[in-house]
């Protein structure tokens, strides 16, 4: 990817990690390919955290069991949304660990 577009999408890029944020890297930079990218990335991290949202509120019944099975996925999507924070920052096109694959099928 050019220097010039992954600047132009760097100042906005990161927000695509923060929720519902990730519309106004999405909306700003509509046609700059770097912000497509961490949007994309974005969307699949939120839908990751919605669903999970569910998943806890059935496993937390589970006592002990179910308390660690909420912190470590609660932990994992903490440290994605780290990772990809860092990776826009850096101006890296690295899809995340074990979800961002997901991404790649997304079209906007």
């Amino acid at each position: 990817m050019d220097d010039k577009i992954i600047n132009e999408g760097k100042s906005l890029a990161w927000l695509s990690y923060l929720g519902i944020l990730l519309l106004i890297p999405l909306l700003v930079n509509r046609e700059n390919e770097y912000s497509k990218f961490h949007v994309k990335q974005g969307i699949v991290l939120l839908a990751c955290s919605v669903m999970s949202s569910f998943g806890m509120a059935v496993i937390s019944l589970i006592p002990y069991l179910g308390a660690l099975v909420v912190l470590g996925l609660s932990l994992f999507l903490f440290i994605l949304t780290i990772i990809g924070i860092v990776n826009s920052l850096k101006g890296k096109t690295e899809p995340l660990p074990v979800i961002g694959q997901f991404a790649e099928k997304i079209r906007i």
